[in-house]
């Protein structure tokens, strides 16, 4: 049997090891998914001792090591480093290499909601890790792309190295996560991506957006999948929006993963469907 982790701390809340290992029964795999709650002092000792064997086939990485297990591997993917995080690591006869499936799970998601994106404008709040991974696929993709950050900096840092980027091909701007500059930079957006952790279990009373700058034609996809549908996504459909959960974004990054572990294409419905139920449904 071979095994697939998910190297985290904590990791305690994943769905990972749900979707994945309900992929693997389906398709009889001998493969298993286990949590792996690694502290940060430990994952240099862990990656040296367990993830080199021929019985390790990957893993998925989530807070707080995304960053820190670069400098542990033997290969990371380009754009994995100049997003500067790696979510998913494949065993490669020994060999670690590195690779970030978040934005292009993200990405999947999008196009298949909204369709074509290349005349689309895009306005995320949010500029940390996940916000990162998503804005550079986006921003390879898009006609504009306008971040928006509580700290002023990090949206301009981020938005800065996006445009800088060989692969950028939109116009790219940061603005503060301010009432009035929010609001007229949605009111000309087609698509919204909450890229903070702004409604996730447990505070759902929560909301990056107020629901009056919500509008028809928009589309609103949320990074958050637990609750599925989250305040803001609530409040887009009665503002008239479509919206986008996250759990799709996890599904379709964990299905890309899936397919570097294993060399087979997964069964993405019953993954999603395995999460939901997880989650208790819609």
């Amino acid at each position: 049997m071979r095994v697939c982790y998910l190297l985290g701390y904590p990791v305690g809340h994943s769905m990972s090891g749900v979707m994945h290992n309900a992929a693997f029964q389906e398709l009889g795999l001998d493969y298993r998914y286990e949590l792996k709650s690694v502290p940060p002092e430990e994952l240099g000792a862990l990656v040296a001792s367990e993830l080199r064997g021929t019985d390790f086939a990957g893993a998925s990485v989530t807070i707080p090591h995304k960053l820190a297990i670069i400098e542990h591997l033997d290969w990371v993917d380009p754009s994995a480093l100049r997003i500067g995080a790696v979510n998913t690591i494949v065993n490669e006869d020994g060999q670690l290499k590195g690779y970030n499936t978040d934005g292009t799970g993200a990405l999947r998601g999008i196009t298949e909601a909204y369709g074509d994106v290349e005349e689309a404008r895009v306005i995320m709040v949010g500029a940390g890790g996940a916000a990162r991974a998503v804005g550079y696929h986006l921003s390879t993709a898009v006609r504009e792309l306008t971040i928006a950050n509580r700290t002023v900096e990090r949206a301009e840092e981020l938005a800065a190295s996006l445009a800088a980027n060989p692969e950028c091909r939109a116009t790219v701007r940061s603005i503060p996560l301010e009432r009035d500059a929010l609001r007229a930079a949605i009111e000309e957006a087609d698509i919204l991506v909450n890229g903070t952790p702004l409604g996730m279990h447990p505070k759902t009373g929560d909301t990056p957006v107020q629901r009056e700058m919500l509008h028809p034609g928009l589309l609103v996809f949320d990074l958050v999948y637990n609750p599925i549908k989250t305040r803001l996504l609530r409040e887009a459909e009665e503002a008239g929006a479509a919206i986008l959960p996250g759990v799709n974004m996890l599904v379709y990054q964990g299905a890309t993963a899936f397919r570097m572990w294993t060399g087979v294409d997964p069964p993405v419905e019953t993954m999603k469907a395995a999460v939901v139920e997880a989650l208790g449904g819609e």
